[in-house]
């Protein structure tokens, strides 16, 4: 149990870090060319319009954020037995850190899917850069954290007297 719960809470943070590096930096797609720009999920003038597909991908990746947050503070607490909320810690960790995992997923999916079929301009060569893979990697870690923790839960000490 103890393995698994260390790295849950290890991948958990990196999940964390990743997510909000991700969220933070505005290197998800690039476009080389005559003129060459990057871009991310938040637009630098506020009177700019941004796409429904923008908008479901920054919720579901502040919900991610949110999930993986909750997840890694729970995982932490149950090293402290007195604050590991009633021998429920593992519990919650585990289902908040798979709903992080299908949150980041989402968002991904949905990103990509829209900007994969966006048409090109033939002197304009576009691509997807490190803040978008690092989202991706987000969700492969958060979903390791899912399951590593599930495996905390299960491999858990046995119930009754001796839990106590």
């Amino acid at each position: 149990m103890e393995p698994y719960r260390s790295l849950a809470l290890l991948a958990g943070c990196l999940g964390l870090a990743c997510t909000v590096i991700a969220l933070s930096t505005d290197y998800w797609f690039v476009a080389v060319g005559p003129i060459s720009a990057h871009s991310g999920l938040w637009p630098k003038d506020p009177q700019d319009p941004v796409a429904g597909y923008i908008h479901v991908t920054q919720t579901f990746s502040v919900l991610a954020a949110m999930w993986v947050l909750v997840a890694v503070a729970f995982l932490a607490l149950s090293y402290v037995r007195s604050l590991s909320a009633l021998g429920r810690g593992h519990l919650i960790s585990t289902i908040s850190a798979f709903a992080a995992a299908l949150s980041m997923v989402v968002a991904m999916a949905v990103y990509t899917s829209e900007r994969w079929g966006q048409p090109s301009h033939p002197q304009i060569q576009t691509f997807f850069s490190w803040s978008f893979y690092l989202g991706w990697v987000s969700a492969i870690l958060l979903l390791w954290a899912g399951a590593l923790s599930l495996s905390a839960l299960c491999g858990g000490g046995g119930s009754g007297y001796e839990a106590v």
